[in-house]
């Protein structure tokens, strides 16, 4: 893992923004959001990510506390992702996004901005 940022656990902007790094982390912090999920369904919900880097983002979340894996001794083994309490508690957060992400869509259907 890279190193920690010297501001990390002390500034809130530089604590989330190294938590929540990697391209997909919010949208797998979004699909878990509705509920526990296996890696095939978010697979199927997100077909632009590739195995490997679903695998690893899932890897780093549950490593910071926002995501927990549970395995079911079952054959073929059952492995199931959700929410922790953490990463429950972001769930405003993902809800605020969504309604600013929604406006800023409707600022680019106007013509006001064209994305580079």
């Amino acid at each position: 893992m890279r190193d920690v940022p010297k501001d990390f656990g002390a500034c809130p902007f530089v604590t989330a923004q190294w938590l929540l790094q990697g391209k997909w982390s919010i949208v797998i912090l979004h699909h878990l959001s509705e509920g526990t999920l296996r890696f095939g369904e978010l697979e199927r919900r997100m077909p632009e990510l590739t195995h490997s880097t679903l695998s690893s983002q899932l890897k780093r979340l549950e490593a910071e506390g926002l995501v927990s894996r549970a395995v079911y001794p079952e054959v073929p083994p059952r492995v199931e992702y959700s929410l922790t309490q953490v990463g429950r508690d972001f769930v405003p957060v993902l809800e605020s996004i969504e309604a600013w992400g929604k406006a800023y869509i409707e600022h680019l259907n106007r013509g006001e901005v064209t994305p580079s």
